[in-house]
């Protein structure tokens, strides 16, 4: 039996739901809607070749804009301005509904971390490459968040990581250390904060968001803020918190569904458990139907990566190398290796399931603990114990397994591809696709199961993931290294964007000054 009303902590987050939103009736911006559909086209295509979540398309936009941006002009009202008319371009605003005193936002955000940057710079001991690399973040996630406020979800952020940091107890660490590592499992599972969204968050965590009255405090203390949230980011078990927090995850992205969609009649109608069971239900049938288009958007960007990508080395490397010492290219391993990824994307699409009644079921149980009890035990305790500088005979033992798995895994591939007559350039590219595509599949297969509450394994779970594991794990390294260096992407940024961009911004303003002068005739 639950109690009749809402926990203390749950009627403060129902609370911020319920607050009305006051409209800003402020001018807005007006773009040229040719320019922006023929701009909109390029930016799905540019989207598309990059790695990373859907939700963190719109903050890498931002991000790339400022890189080219501030290769061109450092002044934060021009840079301001530039950028949020690019992003209504691209129409990740509708046209006429983003005011134009916002820009003034963006300009003073801008004007604040650059000078923060330009005086941490003379500081002797960090490194300048990622220091720039770290406020470039900082300052997109910032604008992010100027342009895309989301108090709603960052309330519900906040709500989910009270009730589950009590789940985990990291036995040689401070209490500050396991709340930050909780704190960023929330933000990855139920936000899909990429790693600069994190380092904004734990920013802002001990800094507070950049001001004019915390700047001269934010610069006294940043070589050791920047410090310490470089540790959390990467500190040896957080992906046994993650991991953990992950199972905890699908109640509370059902219930911030439900919360948004009933923002004026929750408290009615969790009072009526047949109405309440019902509308949660419904809410996971939405989700589960929508894995399916969720799925496909995933495979779809995923092949178009590892297409840029594989065009780029069969045309370079392999053409060229098989040309040198063969003297002809070898098609029937180019069509092979060329073949292969994109058939185990389709593979991986074919297999995914749909979650069922029964998960619904205990999303819906799980959600009135939440809601109701002020101390809702939704999953077993963990303790974490940080690894010893030591290692013990068990860890050792786990190594060579783990070796042995990587051996057995890669040398079936290897032996199958020296039948086929692949050379050894062949075979390291098929390999390293192969690697990747295994990654960009188990990711697809993650997003599948977004809203699953775990169950018990399959019988065969662990022999699968003796061997396909060592193979997952090459690919992460190696998709996280190609979409660093990805000279395709580099080339579109700065040699192809760059015009392009300067010859939309030339068309807005001439089509402004033709309509300046057909007003000149009225």
């Amino acid at each position: 039996m639950y109690p009749n009303s809402l926990s203390k902590l749950s009627n403060a987050l129902v609370n911020i739901f319920e607050e009305k939103k006051i409209e800003n009736n402020d001018k807005k911006i007006s773009v040229n809607p040719l320019l922006s559909k023929i701009t909109s086209w390029y930016e799905k295509l540019r989207t598309s070749m990059d790695y990373g979540e859907e939700e963190t398309v719109f903050r890498k936009a931002i991000e790339r804009i400022l890189k080219r941006r501030l290769m061109l002009d450092q002044q934060p009202q021009y840079m301001a301005d530039g950028l949020v008319r690019e992003l209504i371009w691209a129409k990740y605003f509708q046209d006429g509904t983003v005011p134009e005193t916002i820009i003034n936002d963006v300009a003073k955000s801008i004007d604040l971390h650059l000078r923060i940057k330009n005086k941490v710079s003379k500081e002797k001991g960090l490194n300048e490459g990622k220091l720039n690399e770290f406020f470039i973040q900082v300052l997109s996630c910032d604008i992010d968040s100027i342009l895309l406020p989301r108090k709603e979800k960052e309330a519900m952020i906040n709500y989910m990581f009270r009730i589950v940091k009590d789940s985990i107890a990291i036995t040689d660490m401070d209490e500050q250390t396991k709340d930050a590592q909780v704190y960023l499992a929330v933000r990855k599972n139920f936000a899909k904060d990429d790693i600069a969204s994190l380092r904004y968050h734990l920013f802002i965590q001990l800094f507070g968001r950049l001001s004019e009255r915390n700047f001269d405090n934010t610069l006294k203390n940043f070589k050791e803020g920047y410090k310490e949230i470089e540790k959390e980011l990467v500190y040896p078990r957080k992906d046994r918190v993650f991991n953990h927090i992950k199972k905890e995850t699908p109640p509370f992205l059902i219930l911030y569904d439900i919360l948004i969609d009933e923002k004026g009649n929750i408290r009615n109608l969790v009072r009526d458990e047949t109405a309440f069971r019902k509308r949660v239900f419904f809410a996971c049938d939405r989700r589960y139907k929508g894995i399916r288009q969720k799925v496909r958007t995933a495979i779809i960007r995923s092949f178009i990566f590892i297409l840029f990508t594989k065009a780029f080395i069969a045309l370079f490397i392999e053409g060229t190398f098989e040309n040198l010492v063969f003297g002809h290219i070898q098609w029937a391993s180019i069509g092979i290796n060329t073949l292969v990824p994109p058939l185990l994307m389709i593979i991986v699409g074919l297999s995914i399931k749909t979650p069922g009644t029964s998960n619904s079921e205990r999303i819906f149980t799980n959600i009135k603990k939440i809601l109701f009890l002020d101390e809702p035990n939704i999953a077993p305790k963990i303790t974490i114990k940080t690894k010893s500088g030591t290692r013990t005979i068990r860890e050792y033992i786990f190594s060579f397994l783990w070796l042995t798995a990587s051996v057995i895994s890669f040398g079936v591939i290897v032996f199958v591809l020296t039948r086929l007559h692949f050379n050894i350039l062949s075979q390291g590219i098929f390999l390293f696709f192969v690697a990747i595509i295994s990654f960009l599949a188990y990711r697809i297969f993650q997003t599948a199961n977004t809203y699953t509450l775990p169950t018990k394994q399959g019988i065969l779970t662990p022999v699968i993931n003796f061997f396909f594991v060592p193979i997952v794990t090459v690919g992460r390294s190696l998709t996280e290294g190609v979409s660093q260096i990805n000279f395709i992407l580099i080339i579109v940024d700065f040699i192809i964007e760059t015009p392009f961009k300067g010859l939309v911004g030339f068309f807005e303003q001439w089509f402004v000054f033709l309509a300046v002068k057909r007003e000149e005739l009225e």
